[in-house]
């Protein structure tokens, strides 16, 4: 004859020992089952390893469980709760699933085969989205670094980019010149400043300056060493008459 309650008693032990804290005994009252026997509550959720801890949970589950007077040759009583983000739909289909592994394992402990059912389900079905949505918010922060594109500038890239920028200003000046100043000999090619005083007259209608009557001015102009010495000497003389006119004066005065 089979000793039922010792062999309840014996699991309620091993699933203390396994489950610890998440493990605990309610009142019938609040475990919404139809019985008055001892009701035990295991809270699931689809962290199980211990690197998971300090993440957020997303999903917590209650299972509710309660032997029956020939358990395990009958399946217990089952009962599920959400304890955070579980809709009623994702419930019942969990315990129809549970209600016939249960049915399927009649005859030996099954509570901790239940139990790691529903975790395997809890991670498939909440773990993944987890997963995907943690993706999701990988990939849009990648999205928003903006990495930087180009080679640092150095003393050599500087000057190097530099002799190229002078080049094609060059050359964009060189397409502005007219076609006849570049094709042009070289003995008729006009001076810096000769373009520039045929521009003005051109704009301005101003007659050209001739370089030959500014050279001729510029020659009509001399001076000699001689003419300074000739200022120095009616500077001595025109001196020595003042101090002589003092003189006598001063000696008329004595008289």
């Amino acid at each position: 004859m089979t000793d039922y309650v010792q062999e309840q008693e014996m699991e309620i032990e091993a699933l203390q020992a396994i489950l610890m804290d998440d493990f605990k005994e309610i009142d019938p009252s609040e475990s919404g089952l139809n019985t008055s026997n001892r009701c035990f509550q295991i809270t699931l959720s689809p962290q199980e390893d211990e690197a998971d801890e300090a993440t957020t949970i997303p999903v917590q589950l209650a299972l509710i469980f309660s032997h029956t007077e020939k358990y395990p040759d009958e399946p217990p009583h089952l009962n599920l709760k959400s304890l955070r983000g579980i809709q009623y739909e994702d419930l019942r289909n969990l315990k129809e699933k549970l209600e016939q592994e249960a049915s399927e394992n009649l005859g030996m402990a099954m509570v901790y085969t239940l139990v790691t059912s529903a975790q395997e389900w809890l991670s498939e079905r909440f773990g993944q989205d987890a997963n995907v949505e943690n993706s999701e918010e990988e990939e849009t922060e990648k999205d928003d670094i903006i990495v930087p594109h180009g080679e640092p500038v150095t003393v050599e890239t500087f000057l190097a980019w530099r002799e190229r920028f002078e080049a094609e200003l060059a050359l964009e000046r060189a397409k502005l010149m007219p076609e006849s100043a570049l094709t042009a000999p070289k003995e008729k090619k006009l001076s810096g400043r000769q373009w520039f005083e045929s521009g003005r007259a051109a704009v301005k209608g101003a007659v050209p300056v001739n370089e030959e009557s500014d050279e001729e001015d510029d020659a009509d102009i001399d001076f000699d060493d001689d003419d300074f010495e000739d200022d120095e000497d009616d500077m001595l003389e025109h001196y020595l008459a003042e101090k002589s006119d003092s003189s006598t004066h001063s000696s008329r005065r004595a008289n």
